[in-house]
């Protein structure tokens, strides 16, 4: 079986295949070099070529629903569509703030949080484990200290939303780790490979037709929950 993973829901574009095996190549790429809608499919073909697949052998489609940059998912999941359809292939997709938790290198609970602008953030807190995680809450959109106030033991953070938050996060009384290197900061679509095991194990795939971003901002887009 061989895989594409992708997510696209922040600056970065990252892309992953793998097989049966494991991750076999794993690419990351700023947008800051052009816009999004121009660089997914030459990257796709171009990491192909890294490890001598056609994109007619892929087999199943994993992608980052977010939530994150409007334009980086709204293209980048309507270019994973259009593949699976294009090439009748099944597609599976999770949260990218799933991604985010495996980059957690250490067991304990961890929480993300990322950047929503407004003052808000993107959250969600999980258990981690080895290579699989276990999410504890819901994917939320809100302030910083409506995510600190639900959480009561000790508490890995990790997300670009570390630096905006850690004096507020630190005055608090739950025992804290920060990991503040920025390479973890983006989501890796590696990771797509380890969470959907078990789904491809079932062939648990998500439809074509109803796959959607998880936007979180009501207002803008609808919101999707797993």
């Amino acid at each position: 079986m061989k895989i594409l993973c992708i997510d696209s829901s922040t600056k970065n574009l990252s892309l992953a295949l793998a097989d049966k095996d494991g991750v076999k190549y794993n690419y990351n790429k700023s947008f800051n070099k052009g816009p999004v809608s121009e660089s997914i499919i030459p990257e796709i073909k171009n990491i192909l070529k890294k490890v001598s697949w056609c994109l007619s052998e892929i087999d199943v489609f994993c992608v980052g629903l977010g939530p994150g940059s409007f334009t980086g998912l709204r293209v980048g999941v309507a270019t994973i569509k259009g593949l699976a359809f294009a090439l009748n292939k099944p597609i599976i997709g999770f949260s990218s703030l799933d991604l985010l938790a495996m980059n957690v290198n250490q067991d304990g609970q961890v929480c993300v949080i990322v950047d929503a602008k407004r003052d808000l953030v993107f959250s969600c807190v999980y258990d981690k484990l080895s290579d699989s995680i276990s999410r504890k809450s819901e994917y939320v959109l809100s302030n910083i200290d409506d995510v600190i106030s639900k959480l009561n033991s000790d508490v890995i953070f990790i997300g670009d939303a570390v630096p905006l938050y850690k004096e507020k996060i630190t005055e608090s009384q739950i025992n804290l780790i920060f990991i503040e290197d920025e390479t973890r900061y983006n989501q890796n679509a590696k990771y797509l490979w380890y969470i959907a095991q078990t789904r491809l194990e079932k062939k648990d795939f998500d439809s074509i037709e109803g796959i959607t971003p998880l936007y979180l901002y009501s207002e803008d887009c609808q919101v999707r929950r797993k």
